[in-house]
């Protein structure tokens, strides 16, 4: 190797020839060491941080707008339903538009996964993309319900792909260290989405057409593939899977099945006739069945072993509760704002900020006392406590509310949905071993998105059947002008308005007490929730469920990543988040020394580089000049590391020393994860613990500045 003869790795961590000859000497000896200024070695390759603000940002930034797509769809489209049913008939069926997408992308979400697995993600994600547009082009043109809600079905197959790929392509990309501050990213579309949906769904419906809101997505997905054919490169890795089709296939046709009887019992078909009871009868058979394949697969979509554990059964029922109420209100909420009170589509969404915000202040607000202080289970008993008297307040709500009394009420809603979501993925990944960390997670947020098309589909059963009786008892014996009816006022809101002035309160008293019926009849499953959450054993928390993720908790379409996944998405979570705890302070303590912490960090990057030339650190890190020459005085006063020329290399103590602070580190870490670090542990997470040491130790992304606490692990 090139150089002066120390044979050593340059400070990228990059293994090559570093010129560094007499005359580089001559040239950094006339700087000396107190210089910020001195330039890096010349022909150095760029460090790490480099490669990831150039060619990996890309990636995210296509990633981004590929989760974006399949984000933004849950919630752009509520505003823009009344128009939507108003212009295709059928209001019965406006459940359909949201059900149908739901239920494809859940079905869809664990074979995408694991064919990602196999295949190769990059032309999986491309695939996933090109079916999503496909499928919001001819939502766009559909001209009648039932091709809108075919159409929806054929977006939610691609939309599954969107979310549970991007996620797992974030991993592909960058190191386990970078990855918790990436998937952050991530996280946050799905909190602007809540917000922002709405409001675009409404601006577009208004001021251009509700087609608009399926279109939209049209040049996002196309800049998305452009950017990931040209700049997204992902070493392929094949894991094979025995994937579950059978019992894939089963469970979407339980959910289908049940969700029908659901929408069209009372409604289409009266609840006793042949249809409703034979849907009703192939759904419990196809669960029996479902049953039997599960227990024979390999790698079953949802593990039966799971029910065994009570916090799992508990939460999963919960979750469904959740997701019932959650999305049941977010498609029905519009409507009584744009028909009730004759809100414009853009102010709608206006309106509905307030449960949105609650949500979210609730949730993350949760998500950050449960991981400081390990306590959980005030949370899932508060949130569907206030849930339940949110679903009670809406239902006072009628066409003379004001809008302080609206947003008082959906803001109560908001904040009790979002008290209990944050927490419900965690205490299920506290509460399974490591080998069923990932179908745990997946299985918790599956049974969410399953709630929440069972919320809108009974919400829309629940609706149409009062809206019926009370239009027609309403106008009972009343002269209606011609064209004018019950059926058709109950298919096109639009009718009221030729309704004669005495007659629209009557219609309008008819629609708001229809749809805030539906709250009270939700507020028992609510309730239902709030009974089971007592039930909820509050153990001890490991320090890696504490690190919640934004995915989990605002998407409604189920995850579907592995144990290894989770655990390296958790840990380089706490990792990477600075400001939080003194991690070389802690760490030094743990293997015995009195050093500085910022020694510590010293050693731990001559260890991990080979040599560390302090004037091009305090250079290229974010570390003061200052702290960094006081650590290099007392590394030299200690004998552990000795000069060769401007670079400090360590000395045998010192490799010693470097040692134990990396064992303490790597002991930082297992403790976070509990029992999973017991005897028998997994391989996998063993060399996840060993490679995020190596990474974290001696990172620049840490500041071990002796003013200030930064960082800290355990």
């Amino acid at each position: 190797m090139a150089g002066d003869g120390h044979g050593r790795t340059g400070m990228t961590g990059t293994t090559g020839d570093v010129p560094d000859g007499d005359a580089a000497r001559a040239a950094r000896s006339s700087s000396g060491i107190s210089g910020a200024s001195v330039s890096p070695h010349a022909g150095q390759p760029p460090r790490p941080e480099e490669h990831v603000s150039g060619n990996v940002l890309v990636s995210i930034g296509a990633l981004l707008l590929g989760m974006l797509l399949a984000a933004l769809d849950q919630t752009i489209v509520s505003t823009a339903l009344p128009t939507i049913v108003s212009d295709l008939g059928g209001l019965e069926h406006l459940s359909w538009v949201v059900t149908a997408y739901l239920l494809a992308s859940t079905a869809a979400t664990p074979l995408w996964g694991k064919l990602g697995d196999q295949y190769g993600r990059k032309k999986l994600f491309q695939t996933a993309i090109v079916i999503f547009l496909i499928g919001s082009a001819l939502c766009g043109m559909a001209q009648n319900m039932p091709e809108l809600i075919a159409f929806r079905a054929l977006q939610g197959l691609g939309g599954g792909g969107l979310m549970v790929l991007s996620m797992a392509i974030v991993g592909d990309v960058v190191s386990p260290r970078e990855r918790g501050r990436y998937q952050g990213l991530f996280g946050a579309v799905f909190g602007a989405t809540s917000v922002l949906g709405p409001l675009l769904g409404g601006l577009f419906t208004q001021h251009l057409s509700w087609r608009w809101v399926f279109y939209v997505n049209l040049p996002v997905g196309v800049v998305a593939l452009a950017v990931i054919a040209a700049a997204l490169h992902i070493p392929r890795k094949s894991q094979r899977h025995v994937i579950d089709y059978l019992g894939t296939l089963l469970i979407a046709s339980v959910a289908t099945c049940l969700v029908l009887v659901a929408s069209l019992g009372g409604t289409t078909w009266s609840w006793s006739s042949p249809q409703i009871i034979g849907l009703a009868v192939l759904g419990v058979v196809l669960a029996v069945l479902f049953v039997a394949v599960e227990r024979r697969a390999a790698e079953p979509v949802l593990p039966l072993k799971l029910f065994s554990i009570r916090t799992f059964s508990l939460s999963a029922v919960i979750s469904f509760i959740v997701g019932f109420a959650m999305f049941g209100a977010m498609t029905y909420l519009p409507t009584f704002l744009q028909v009730v009170h004759g809100i414009s589509p853009t102010l709608s969404g206006v309106h509905m900020l307030p449960m949105v915000v609650g949500m979210l202040l609730a949730s993350t607000g949760s998500g950050q006392i449960v991981s400081r202080t390990g306590r959980w289970k005030v949370f899932p008993v508060l949130g569907t406590a206030v849930t339940t008297l949110g679903l009670l307040l809406l239902h006072q709500l009628d066409e003379h509310s004001t809008t302080v009394e609206m947003s008082g009420y959906f803001f109560v809603f908001g904040l009790g949905l979002g008290l209990v979501m944050q927490v419900l993925v965690l205490i299920v990944q506290n509460a399974v071993s490591y080998e069923d960390l990932g179908v745990a997670t997946s299985g918790a947020t599956f049974f969410r998105s399953i709630g929440a098309s069972f919320g809108v589909a009974i919400f829309g059963t629940v609706f149409a059947g009062r809206l019926s009786d009370k239009l027609v008892a309403a106008f009972r014996g009343v002269a209606l002008p011609p064209g004018v009816s019950a059926d058709a006022l109950k298919s096109d809101p639009r009718g009221i308005a030729a309704l004669p002035a005495a007659l629209r309160p009557a219609a309008l008293h008819a629609y708001s007490s229809a749809i805030t019926d539906v709250f009270l009849y939700a507020a028992p499953v609510a309730l239902l929730g709030f009974l089971l959450a007592w039930f909820l054993k509050e153990d001890r928390l490991r320090g890696s469920v504490t690190a919640p993720d934004g995915t989990e908790t605002y998407a409604t379409n189920p995850v579907e990543r592995s144990s290894y996944d989770e655990a390296c998405r958790a840990l380089s979570v706490l990792g990477t988040r600075e400001g939080r705890r003194e991690v070389y302070r802690r760490i030094t303590e743990r293997a015995g020394y009195d050093l500085k912490p910022a020694s510590s960090w010293l050693v731990l990057r001559i260890k991990k580089y080979g040599w560390v030339e302090p004037a091009v650190l305090a250079e290229r890190s974010p570390v003061p000049l200052n702290v960094i020459i006081e650590a290099a005085r007392q590394v030299e006063e200690r004998r552990l590391a000795e000069r060769q020329g401007l670079d400090l290399v360590l000395t045998a103590q010192g490799q010693e020393v470097a040692e134990r602070l990396a064992h303490a580190r790597e002991e930082s870490l297992a403790e976070l994860l509990g029992d999973w670090w017991g005897p028998g542990r997994q391989d996998d997470l063993v060399q996840l613990v060993k490679g995020l040491t190596e990474e974290l130790c001696g990172s620049d992304a840490e500041r071990p500045h002796d003013e200030r606490p930064v960082t800290r692990l355990a």
